[in-house]
């Protein structure tokens, strides 16, 4: 293959219980592109990104064509936070960016990069946050920084944007959209906003157990059969 995709699914079944989840289901997702995959709630989107992530046994392929640090960001679609914990939103982002122990101090060069990566998602001032006193649009936004630093080759979003204003929402996207032009990354994303899928996709998958369509997002978005299913019944106007 001439120019291999970054995630290439070929066949992917799910069965849990004897309950099929997921069947014979097929896509790639290139270099520098958005795929965004809708369909309704329990059409499997959430079982995709955890045979993905290697986290459920499947049938069927699942390969990865790296160019380069092969890193792998994922943003879920829930993350709970005790709001006890002790952690503040520098310590959070620090731990996988740092050698020594978090518990020695963030050395300075590390801070500022951190602040600088904040900034990127809108969060400017947040270092000193403790993370569990964060608001969950303002959680969801810490969580997009740690899975975009360091850039990586391919990035899984599920419904990344619930819970944001449409402020942070915009920022959300123009992140996206820039890290996609700038680093080449391949972007996997569960959307159920219409609106957002027109914006951001390359190309859109419609997904229930199995694939139901797969193209561009103008031919899948004038099938009625896509709008109907990418939008739930808390999302239709």
């Amino acid at each position: 293959m001439k120019n291999p995709p970054a995630l290439e699914i070929q066949g992917l079944t799910v069965h849990r219980e004897r309950r099929r989840l997921i069947s014979d289901v097929s896509l790639a997702v290139a270099h520098g592109t958005v795929h965004l995959l809708v369909g309704p709630n329990g059409a499997g989107k959430s079982t995709l990104f955890s045979a993905v992530l290697g986290l459920i046994e499947f049938t069927g392929s699942i390969c990865f064509h790296w160019r380069g640090s092969g890193r792998i960001g994922y943003l879920p679609q829930a993350f709970t936070v005790d709001p006890t914990l002790p952690v503040t939103v520098a310590e959070f982002l620090a731990l996988s960016r740092q050698h020594r122990p978090i518990c020695f101090g963030i050395g300075r060069t590390q801070r500022r990069h951190l602040e600088h990566l904040l900034e990127r998602v809108g969060l400017s001032g947040f270092l000193s946050r403790p993370l569990g006193a964060l608001s969950g649009g303002e959680l969801q936004r810490v969580l997009l920084a740690n899975a975009i630093d360091p850039s990586p080759e391919l990035l899984l979003l599920d419904e990344p944007a619930s819970g944001l204003d449409d402020t942070a929402a915009k920022q959300f996207e123009e992140v996206l959209l820039d890290l996609r032009r700038s680093s080449g990354t391949g972007v996997l994303m569960v959307s159920h906003d219409l609106a957002q899928v027109r914006r951001l996709a390359d190309r859109v998958t419609l997904i229930d157990k199995e694939v139901r369509r797969t193209g561009p997002p103008a031919k899948i978005l004038a099938d009625d059969l896509a709008s109907s299913f990418a939008l739930d019944s808390e999302h239709a106007p």
